[in-house]
């Protein structure tokens, strides 16, 4: 391994402590004398510092010739901080850099790379690797990567069985266009992305596996719209031998599970509005129950059909 800790990791604990950290350069802050430098990576930031006098030249100098984005690995003891920093989790510490490696330099970024970036959408698109970088677009691959691992466990929990299905099929009637891949093999004929998995689920019940389920790729070749895109991911399952209360409980069930585990919050039963009553009361089919205004209609002067729902 090239590094010993991550830049979330030390503390107080470890001072007087070697460590070696790699990294991205975050932010630098030369003082003449003194000089600082943020490092950054996936985990979290440890600030580096050398100082004329106590720091080998050479060392001293290639802090000097540091820019944002450059990829380091940095070598020193870790000692108490004297300004310390609340906000970090290394805050107490940092890391009097002994030995310095440029394992990459990085010309000067479009735009920094924080949380409130100067990025526009269309420039953060463009360099996306850079964007990746960046605190909020971090934690939401993160969120999504806990909760694919809290769906495989619940529903593992729930003697389901996850199967993979092929992704180049025959096209099937579905509700929009399909995406077509031309086959090398067979010229003028084609293959299909599947918009869902669902003859091969249908097929997996036939076969008596009973639970099946997938976090599966879909494609459908229609007009973006607010809520639509061409590819998307979702939670596909299929059960025998139930009813439809069966169902809503098994994936109440995950919703709850998801929410404890994810987020650590407890959602308590979720209420079950029929297709009538949502469009009798909000006129939508996806009604937000935060609204406590719902509609009312009169009948000989006489108002009924107000929600019993919580609002």
């Amino acid at each position: 391994m090239l590094r010993t800790h991550r830049c979330d990791e030390l503390n107080l604990a470890h001072a007087g402590q070697q460590a070696t950290l790699c990294g991205w350069v975050s932010k630098i802050r030369d003082k003449g004398g003194l000089i600082w430098v943020d490092l950054r990576d996936r985990y979290g930031l440890t600030q580096l510092v050398a100082e004329e006098g106590t720091t080998a030249p050479e060392v001293l100098e290639g802090m000097r010739s540091l820019g944002r984005e450059f990829v380091l690995r940095a070598t020193g003891i870790v000692v108490e901080r004297y300004n310390k920093n609340p906000n970090l989790s290394t805050g107490d510490i940092e890391v009097r850099v002994a030995d310095l490696q440029i394992l990459n330099a990085s010309a000067l970024p479009p735009f920094l790379i924080e949380d409130d970036t100067d990025g526009g959408e269309d420039l953060r698109m463009q360099y996306r690797y850079l964007d990746i970088r960046r605190n909020p677009v971090r934690s939401k691959l993160e969120l999504r990567h806990r909760m694919a691992q809290e769906v495989r466990k619940y529903l593992d929990g729930q003697s389901f069985i996850e199967v993979e299905t092929p992704v180049l099929i025959k096209t099937t009637p579905e509700g929009a266009r399909d995406f077509v891949v031309p086959s090398r093999m067979h010229p003028g004929q084609f293959y299909a992305l599947p918009q869902s998995p669902q003859t091969f689920k249908q097929l997996l019940m036939v076969g008596g596996l009973d639970r099946y389920f997938q976090i599966v790729k879909c494609f459908r070749d229609e007009d973006l719209r607010a809520d639509r895109q061409p590819e998307f991911t979702q939670i596909d399952c299929e059960m025998s031998f139930v009813e439809r209360s069966d169902i809503l409980a098994m994936f109440e069930g995950l919703f709850r599970h998801l929410f404890q585990q994810v987020k650590g919050l407890d959602i308590g039963e979720i209420p079950v509005m029929t297709y009538a009553d949502a469009m009798l009361l909000y006129g939508n089919d996806k009604p937000d129950l935060r609204w406590t205004a719902p509609l009312v209609t009169l009948k000989g002067g006489q108002a009924y059909g107000a929600s019993p729902f919580p609002g």
